[in-house]
């Protein structure tokens, strides 16, 4: 269990700093003519201070091990063996809990190649590798090597296809100024980060009615206010710890804020990978049903104890390693709410800054208790005595995860078109959840730690009618007509056109759409139409909830069908692949190439090149001419929506 518990928080923690822009490894590749065929490629390594590569022998169920191939695109050469390794050793994996072996500071990598055709003068051999150090980052490099020793900047080797190819995605628009961001579209944001904040809040709320937290709240502020004679010192120390925890937790969303800076994309990539997504989905059925009772999960006990030795230093250090103790030992709770808060926080709408405003109003939230308690003692007396309905509420939020696990696994499900979990099907199974929550608290059905139940409380019964309604609101969305539109759903289930029944086209709402740029510009020049540029994504909650509750609004849809041509470009498409005749190698504005392989990977670099944004939903009115006809549009209300609808088309009829 120490194990799986060291890797889940190493996965949730670090799994997004793969890939990133700065690499804290640089590698130069030098050549070494053995004979007539045969070449020694020797690639050094230089690593930042702190930070280990892997070898190629690591063992397996460890960090991932160094590869060295020929791109399948490639002949005339082969491998000979294994690469040749230099000053490596061995190094204990507290993660892993084996050894590993590892070059550090510097790696000395010698492969031998063997022509096959003798005409061969360049090569070029893909470096894969990890390199660790508080976080993991996959180095993928392919290098181009001149076998007679010239230097070949690996950086802008690019083909003349990949070169026509990337000429294709930037456009020649007009009017670029009018993208600019609005305050308006500035008091959007800090009106989303604002609900945001609000449901980490509501989260921190929910941690302290669960068992690990309840019961803390009194013995902790007895414990400041009780501990010096000084009242005012008393309190000063309690308004501290409640200061440090709300600290400690925004410093958790810290590392993401690196992601977001080093790669516009970055977040996009790790909100929508479909492995990452399982990976959630499983965290939550697995965290749900520690909840329920079946298990619990707990962070080594040596941690709680060396933070609990650091907290009797005393001082203002003493009280901030007594605020770290209680997110550790309560962490068997407070970690499912917030492994849910973080996974679902990992957006490309707002960034990393979503989640530190998330982990904030969580922080906050629990922080406060401590701080008015210190302040009103009395109040203690007002607080209801721990008991059966802590459990309650953890089994209730065991059942609320298990819902919210579904929608990760929906997530990947639609980037990679599995069609196994339909719209119908998603509802049908959250009407299952809801049905199990409701006989759980009419008392049907029991679980490891519920104490007996003489006669049910009012609120539980209120409670459970309450989920009855749901579940009675939720059930016509299994139906190929439903008697009403899930409205207060719109994000979370699949969109209405990924059904179990026929639909007019895959499309939003039945509208007609264009899923490929050219093709739609072509389409807008033949009938002298302005464009509506989508870039969307199958995983995008505020996309559905656009598409769902504002498109779907008359006015706009009526505009939408008769006056636009409609461009929707999945940008987490990545698991559809394009022909291989439009796969090329894109240079990026920092020297670094990008290999163009799926849809997404082409629509979520067109979007950035062009728009410099990488936010879904994301709105575009253009011309047939490629002239701006108003700002870009994210996430809003029907109204304002309407209205930038009707600006673009006057703009467009002057």
């Amino acid at each position: 269990m120490k194990k799986f518990i060291n890797f889940l928080i190493l996965i949730v923690a670090f799994s997004g700093f793969s890939q990133t822009e700065e690499n804290p490894i640089e590698i130069k590749t030098s050549v070494k003519k053995i004979s007539e065929t045969e070449y020694d490629i020797i690639f050094n390594a230089t690593l930042y201070k702190g930070w280990y590569l892997y070898s190629q022998y690591n063992p397996d169920e460890a960090s991932l091990p160094l590869e060295i191939t020929i791109p399948e695109s490639e002949n005339g050469y082969k491998l000979v063996g294994k690469a040749d390794e230099k000053d490596t050793f061995k190094k204990y994996s507290d993660v892993w809990e084996k050894e590993e072996i590892v070059f550090k500071d510097k790696a000395i990598i010698t492969q031998r190649i063997e022509l096959t055709n003798k005409d061969i003068t360049t090569i070029k051999l893909n470096f894969f590798g990890q390199v660790c150090e508080t976080a993991c980052i996959n180095i993928d490099e392919l290098f181009t090597i001149s076998l007679s020793g010239a230097i070949i900047n690996n950086d802008i080797s690019i083909d003349e296809k990949s070169k026509e190819l990337s000429k294709k995605l930037k456009l020649d628009l007009k009017n670029t100024a009018l993208l600019k961001s609005s305050t308006e579209d500035e008091n959007n944001t800090s009106n989303g980060l604002l609900n945001i904040f609000l449901l980490g809040f509501v989260g921190g709320l929910l941690a302290l009615l669960t068992p690990c937290v309840f019961p803390m709240i009194p013995l902790t502020v007895s414990f400041f206010t009780k501990q010096s004679k000084n009242k005012s010192k008393g309190v000063f120390n309690a308004i501290l710890y409640g200061f440090f925890i709300v600290l400690i937790y925004i410093l958790l969303s810290i590392p993401f804020h690196f992601l977001d800076n080093l790669d516009p994309e970055i977040l996009n990539t790790i909100s929508t990978n479909v492995w990452l997504n399982i990976f959630f989905f499983a965290v939550l059925v697995f965290f749900a049903f520690s909840f329920f009772g079946f298990y619990e999960i707990t962070l080594p006990s040596s941690w709680g104890n060396k933070m609990d030795n650091a907290s009797s230093v005393g001082g203002i250090i003493g009280v901030f390693f007594m605020a770290l103790t209680l997110a550790i030992v309560s962490f068997s709770c407070t970690g499912p709410i917030l492994g849910s808060l973080l996974a679902g926080s990992l957006t490309s709408d707002g960034g990393a800054i979503q989640l530190t405003a998330g982990m904030s109003g969580f922080g906050l939230a629990l922080a406060l208790p401590f701080a008015l308690f210190a302040l009103f003692p009395n109040w203690l007396n007002s607080l209801p005595k721990s008991g059966g309905w802590l459990n309650t509420t953890k089994v209730v939020l065991g059942f609320l995860e298990l819902a919210l696990a579904f929608k990760f696994l929906s997530n990947a499900d639609l980037v990679a078109h599995w069609d196994l979990l339909k719209r119908e099907v998603f509802i049908g199974i959250w009407v299952v959840v809801f049905i199990g929550l409701a006989l759980y608290l009419f008392a049907k059905i029991k679980f490891p730690h519920d104490s007996p139940i003489k006669k049910l409380s009012f609120s539980r019964i209120s409670f459970g009618f309450l989920t009855l309604a749901f579940v009675v609101y939720i059930s016509p969305g299994v139906l190929k007509n439903p008697t009403w539109n899930l409205s207060l759903l719109s994000g979370f289930p699949p969109p209405q056109f990924y059904s179990i029944y026929e639909q007019e086209s895959d499309c939003p709402l039945g509208l007609d759409c264009y899923k490929d740029f050219d093709e739609g510009l072509a389409k807008a020049k033949e009938v002298n139409k302005p464009i509506l540029l989508d870039f969307t994504g199958w995983a995008c909650v505020n996309c559905r909830k656009m598409e769902e509750n504002v498109w779907s609004v008359p006015n706009v849809y009526k505009t939408l069908k008769n006056d636009y041509i409609l461009i929707s470009l999945y940008v987490d498409d990545n698991e559809k692949e394009l022909p291989k005749n439009q796969q090329f190698d894109f240079l990026k504005e920092n020297g670094r190439i990008k290999k163009i392989k799926t849809v997404g990977d082409k629509w979520s670099t067109f979007q950035v090149i062009n728009f410099k944004n990488a936010s879904q939903p994301y709105y575009v009115l253009l011309s047939p001419n490629l002239e701006i006809l108003n700002t870009a549009q994210q996430y809003t209300d029907k109204e304002t929506y309407y209205s930038w609808l009707q600006k673009g088309l006057q703009n467009f009829k002057k």
